[in-house]
């Protein structure tokens, strides 16, 4: 059948599948405040294109080429966003600026997302490597 939507008496179609994939560390393997930056896909993905529907944490790893190959475990949230290609072409400028804002803002490697089939990255440059973690310190000179 080559008209669902119309089919089905359906009000919208979309056909373009875009997925966001929201960390939970950065570059350092430091924890991020992965709620607001789940929280501001969802709004940003509603805004531009009608919705969005983010799944629970699952569990990956990158690897930082610029950090000669280091692999980052972590647990990203998966974002789904059906779309159409007009709509992201006309919404690209402030669906760039959101990516980078997001990397830069939550110190990343890259930033990673789908449309349709193709996987795109957002590359960021490595920046000076954050101080050393404090030690917990001993009580009472033990």
């Amino acid at each position: 059948m080559d008209d669902f939507a119309g089919a089905l008496g359906a009000s919208k179609a979309a056909s373009t599948l875009l997925v966001l994939f929201i960390p939970s560390r950065d570059r350092h393997d430091r924890a991020i405040d992965q709620v607001h930056w789940v929280d501001e896909s969802l709004r940003v993905l509603g805004a531009l294109f009608g919705g969005a529907t983010a799944f629970p944490q699952g569990r990956g790893v990158w690897r930082d080429d610029a950090q000669g190959g280091k692999l980052l475990f972590d647990e990203p949230v998966v974002i789904q966003c059906y779309t159409n290609e007009q709509a992201i072409e006309r919404q690209m400028p402030k669906l760039r600026e959101f990516l980078h804002r997001m990397g830069r803002e939550a110190k990343q490697g890259a930033i990673g997302l789908v449309i349709d089939c193709d996987y795109l990255e957002i590359g960021f440059p490595l920046e000076e490597t954050p101080p050393p973690r404090p030690k917990d310190k001993k009580r009472g000179g033990k």
